[in-house]
Order: structure tokens, then sequence, then C-alpha cells
């Protein structure tokens, strides 16, 4: 390490202040205004999502006024189990307010680049830093003196803006990947409930009219009659049955932890629902454990084919992910193989749209569970094949793009979490930290 890296405290380079509970009388709407206020379930990956979004009356926010945060500013969780989780500020989210349960660092000095120490407290150093100033044994805190004191080291200024250049370049491309792969999820769902939730093909011939943004020959396979079913009109001819008689629902099982032999050596994927946990997509591309050939013996599910879908049945219901190598799967699983009426790709958005009825369906003293044997006669709607193939002739495509970007993103998520601890301790040169770049992006 260079001889010009220095030692830091955030309170010599940065203020540290608390965030804002909410005045007592004082609630949260969901009415757009002028005034977000950022709680930690808005954050997803390190980045404030827009999914689920609050927002300050002008009331509250005038009540609160001075607990804002502003555009570049590093904000940590202080409380509980969500201790160690860093966010940093966009500049589109300039000007807003924060929860009680974060602080955030602000009004850096010029000597360090605030979004240099955000990917530091990121690190495993700089995680192992954070959990070590908790303080209590049960709720846990983090108070805003022992954030005070943390110590980082950091190169010049220059050669920290040239780190931040290089992490931010993989991280925007990951990004990238990752939004491509929502709009090419929206297509997909949209599609689906536009041909097999509203049947709008199906009505507009009804109706006289040629469906839009179709060509002739997928539209002559709709029909232009509807008739009455278990789930009220639908197109004449298509069939109404419980979905475990169009396809196969499979359940899994553990093998026992503690015989090693059913889990070294380790050959054959087996997922738990905490391996769809974390995914940003609806893709399983690995699994944290894997199972011996004697401990596949073990678990009722086999070894299912690539490709399967896999639906988290307990703690929580409804997990969703496609898996894309052979796979074993637990007890907390319903699979859907390929091979059935509805292949495993339709039933992704068929599950989507059908989940509150899922979840309706579970029951359970412990934790809520929809069984198989509750699943299966869940009524569903089993359209023409002609029309199943040419959904497919649509979706397929996409979500064959949606898995390579992916697979894209994780190499690239994998490279930037193998660069970051090795450029903030000087153990790699920028030279060759640009070349391990250059090597993968080309």
């Amino acid at each position: 390490m260079s001889s010009e890296w220095c030692e830091y405290k955030i309170e010599d380079i940065a203020e540290v202040r608390s965030g804002k509970r909410l005045p007592q009388g004082h609630v949260l709407t969901e009415n757009k205004t002028e005034y977000p206020y950022i709680r930690l379930v808005d954050v997803s990956d390190g980045k404030i999502s827009k999914v689920e979004l609050k927002f300050l009356t002008e009331e509250t926010r005038a009540a609160i006024r001075r607990y804002v945060v502003n555009s570049h500013d590093i904000c940590l969780a202080i409380v509980g189990h969500t201790i160690g989780m860093v966010f940093y500020v966009e500049p589109e989210w300039d000007d807003v307010n924060l929860t009680e349960n974060a602080a955030r660092l602000t009004n850096f000095s010029n000597s360090v680049n605030s979004r240099y120490l955000y990917y530091y407290l990121l690190s495993q150093q700089g995680q192992a830093e954070i959990i070590s100033r908790k303080v209590g044994s049960a709720q846990g805190k983090l108070p805003l003196y022992n954030i005070k004191s943390l110590k980082f080291l950091a190169p010049p200024r220059a050669t920290q803006d040239y780190i931040v250049q290089i992490l931010d370049s993989l991280s925007a491309r990951i990004d990238l990947l990752r939004e491509t792969n929502t709009t090419l999820e929206t297509i997909a769902q949209a599609l689906f409930k536009s041909w097999f939730v509203d049947f709008e093909p199906a009505r507009a011939k009804a109706d006289g009219l040629e469906p839009e943004g179709m060509d002739s020959a997928t539209a002559a396979l709709f029909p232009d009659t509807f008739e009455e079913s278990e789930l009220g009109l639908v197109p004449r001819g298509w069939l109404v049955k419980p979905i475990g008689d169009a396809v196969e629902c499979i359940g899994g099982g553990t093998p026992n932890t503690k015989d090693p032999s059913y889990w070294e050596p380790a050959e054959h994927a087996w997922t738990t629902p905490k391996d769809l946990s974390g995914l940003q997509s609806p893709v399983l591309l690995n699994t944290e454990r894997k199972l011996s050939t004697l401990g596949l013996a073990k678990v009722s599910s086999g070894l299912l084919s690539a490709g399967t879908l896999l639906l988290s049945s307990r703690a929580p219901i409804g997990y969703l992910a496609i898996a894309q190598m052979p796979i074993a799967v637990n007890q907390g699983y319903i699979a859907f193989p390929s091979g059935g009426e509805l292949s495993p790709l339709y039933m992704l958005f068929w599950c989507r749209q059908n989940m509150e009825g899922i979840k309706a369906r579970a029951n359970g003293s412990t934790f809520m569970e929809i069984s198989k044997k509750a699943f299966r006669p869940i009524p569903a709607l089993v359209p023409s094949a002609n029309v199943l193939f040419a959904f497919a002739n649509v979706a397929d495509p996409l979500f064959e793009r949606l898995i390579e970007n992916e697979r894209q993103a994780q190499t690239l998520t994998r490279l930037r979490d193998t660069l970051l601890p090795r450029l903030i301790s000087g153990q790699l040169r920028l030279p060759e930290a640009e070349v391990m770049v250059e090597d993968v992006c080309a």
C-alpha cells in the first residue's frame, strides 16, 4: 500500500445526523407529494426504490423540515437486524426525508469522495467495522457516536475518484441489464394478461374487429365467441380444469443435515426458498448448497430438469424462479417441470396473476403454507394448444434474453465484489483492475 494512503475518522470528514420519527398524529400518504419519506423497506440492493414509496403531507414536512437528506449523502441502518444496510442518495433523491431507523453522513470534506466511502462501507471490512460498533444484545442499535468514530483508509482524492469510476462503471452496466430485464418481464406479463386474462384478441374478434398488434395468422387462432365456465365467460373451446390436471406439481425434502455423506461430495444442485429471496430476475442460476448422489436419493423430487418453475410454498409463499440447471428441491417448494399442458414460463405468469388466490388457500399455525393438495384443485384456464404455442413463440425469446442478461449481471457483480476489497485496500493497482474489467466486458 502506498504511503500516500491516509487514515480518516468519519467525524473528521463528514457530519453524522439522525433521521426523524414522524411526529405523533402525523401519517404518511400514498398520494404523491413533493416530499418523499425514505424508509428502510424502500431500499433494495443499496438503492432507494420507488415501488412502495410513501410521502409526507405539507404539514408533516414542516414539522420535520431540518431532517432532510441530500444527494450524495450516505445512509446507514441503525436498528436491529437491518444494521449493516448502507445506501447512497442519488441526485434524483435530493431534498428528501429519512426514517428514524437510519443515520446519514453528509457535508463531506473535499479529501474524501462520498462514493468511495460508500463502497468501503459495503465491503467486507466496512461491514465488519459497522457491526462491531453495534450495542445491545436483543434488538441492537448503532449509536451515532460509534459511527463517528469509525476509521477507514483512503488514497489521495484523485485515486479515490478513479476507483469510484471503475466500480461505478460496473454498477451502471449491472443496472442497465437489470432495467432491461424488468422491461422484458413487463412485456411478457402484459402479453399474458392481454391474451389469457382480459381476452383482448378474442373480444376484438367478437366485436368484428382485428386484434391490435397481431398478424392475421395469429389472430386466426383465437375464438370469436365466449362460453360460460367455472371462471366466468372464457373464449369458446378453451378448457377450465384443476391446475393439477394441467401440470405436474412436485415437492421435495431435506436429507439429514448432520450426515455429511448426504452433502459431500457436493454434486447436485439443491435449493431452498432462501435461494430465491434475493433474486433480481425470476431466474435461478446457482444454489447455496448441493447434495451428494446419496443425498439426492433421499429427496422425493429427485433431480428435476433445467427449466423447472419453482414456487415457494411457505416462509414465504410466492417466490418464483425458473431453474437453469437440473435441480432438487426441499419441502418449501411446489415445482413445475416441463411436459405438462402449460409450460413453466406460462405458469410463471399464471402464478403471478393468481397469487392472491394461491395464498388464500394456505393454512398453518406456525407459518402459512400452500400444500400440493390444496394447490392442485385451483381452477385454471387452459387455452388451445395453438394459442399456447403462439404465446411461447413470443415469450420464450424474451425470457431467453432475460436469462442471458442475468448471467451477465451476475458475472459483473462477482467482478465488482472481487475488485472492491482489493481496490479499497490498495492490494490491486488500477491498471490491473482496468484490464480485468475490459476482459469481462469485451
